[in-house]
């Protein structure tokens, strides 16, 4: 058992359903927001361990995302994801202290040794 945290935060409901499945078997605690007000309210409630979440969102991008975790939590790392991966993106995502950035779809093994490194590391 890993007991650490991990909050996933992708309008698309299945990126979600999938990465807890995957990460729960693994020990870790896997919570799933379809917006990011919401997932905004929980980590006022408790703190998360890593935080993945979805580049291109209908209410709060995740350059949005990744800007008010790291300036309230800066102990948590930061994975961003998207179906729109772009050179650009990815830039902007690290040059904001995103701790690491996957394509989708995601290669969960690739994210399983990612999450490893940032809470091993």
């Amino acid at each position: 058992m890993s007991g650490h945290s991990i909050m996933v935060i992708d309008d698309e409901n299945i990126v979600g359903k999938m990465i807890k499945a995957t990460f729960q078997k693994e020990g870790y605690e896997v919570e799933t927001f379809l917006h990011a007000k919401p997932a905004f309210e929980r980590l006022k409630e408790r703190e998360f361990d890593v935080v993945i979440t979805d580049l291109k969102m209908k209410d709060i991008d995740g350059m949005e995302v990744l800007n008010t975790i790291k300036q309230e939590f800066p102990n948590t790392k930061v994975i961003m994801i998207t179906a729109f991966a772009s050179m650009d993106a990815s830039i902007e995502a690290f040059r904001k202290s995103a701790d690491d950035f996957f394509p989708k779809p995601i290669k969960i093994t690739e994210l399983k040794d990612c999450i490893k490194r940032l809470l091993n590391g």
